[in-house]
């Protein structure tokens, strides 16, 4: 079953400005993630007969035109059954219909596999298109890492999206934001190393006496990060939630110390 990617100009904190939109199999198919309305996606939505539209996870760069290809196409908008509210807050309308992990949609050219992907947003989820590429929202991309902060970030199960992924073993990943990933397997493994790595000096940050998530990154970052200290003060925050989650430390919101 064919994928086709239209990459859309969005507000987005990703480093190419832009969110992929998919649109999966033909008469029915289904668009993931319109972010944003354009004259291709429109042509392609016609073209392909659209008739189930989904979003990877409910952050504002994913889900700006849904509404209005929803009305335009009368297409059936679909969320998780476990988080619907989220769906609503984000679009301003109620899920047609709610589906849950490992539920299969049926398309004109075959079906495609729900998998649920928490951690980078607690709704997020990836879509297995037929054993082929799985659609994996901001779970990875080809180049650098993904931002797992924020108070509805999780990353213990952003570790476990990821190995969830690396055991299916797609032959490729269809990213929320940027090129797709044709070696998936050493993409995830160098995301997990990495989140692994981060944990590491988060710990040893706290061990050797830092307390406050502010110190905490100034001991378990390198690199410069003028321009981006909101988001590693969110990330380390994150790591921090994890470590206390795994009895590592004591964390009360505000300050961390060894257990």
């Amino acid at each position: 079953m064919d994928v086709v990617r239209r990459a859309l100009s969005t507000e987005t904190s990703a480093p190419h400005g832009t969110t992929n939109a998919y649109v999966v199999g033909r008469d029915p198919a289904l668009l993931v993630d319109p972010a944003a309305r354009t004259d291709q996606l429109d042509e392609l939505v016609r073209a392909r007969g659209v008739e189930h539209i989904l979003v990877t996870h409910t952050h504002p760069d994913h889900v700006g035109a849904v509404a209005a290809y929803r009305d335009e196409l009368d297409a059936t908008c679909w969320a998780l059954r476990s988080h619907t509210d989220r769906f609503e807050a984000a679009t301003g309308f109620e899920p047609d219909d709610a589906f849950g992990d490992g539920d299969r949609l049926e398309l004109g050219t075959g079906r495609v596999r729900i998998l649920a992907l928490p951690g980078h947003a607690p709704d997020h989820l990836g879509v297995d298109v037929g054993g082929g590429p799985v659609c994996c929202g901001d779970c990875a991309v080809r180049e650098g890492s993904v931002v797992v902060g924020g108070p509805n970030a999780d990353m213990r199960a952003y570790l476990n999206a990821l190995r969830r992924l690396r055991s299916l073993d797609p032959p490729t990943l269809l990213p929320g934001h940027g090129p797709p990933i044709e070696r998936p397997a050493a993409v995830l493994d160098r995301l997990i190393e990495h989140r692994e790595r981060r944990e590491r000096r988060v710990y040893e940050a706290v061990a050797s006496g830092a307390r406050a998530p502010d110190e905490i990154v100034d001991r378990a970052y390198e690199k410069d990060l003028s321009g981006v200290e909101d988001l590693a003060r969110a990330t380390v925050i994150a790591h921090l939630r994890k470590l206390a989650a795994d009895d590592r430390i004591e964390w009360d919101g505000e300050r961390a110390r060894p257990r």
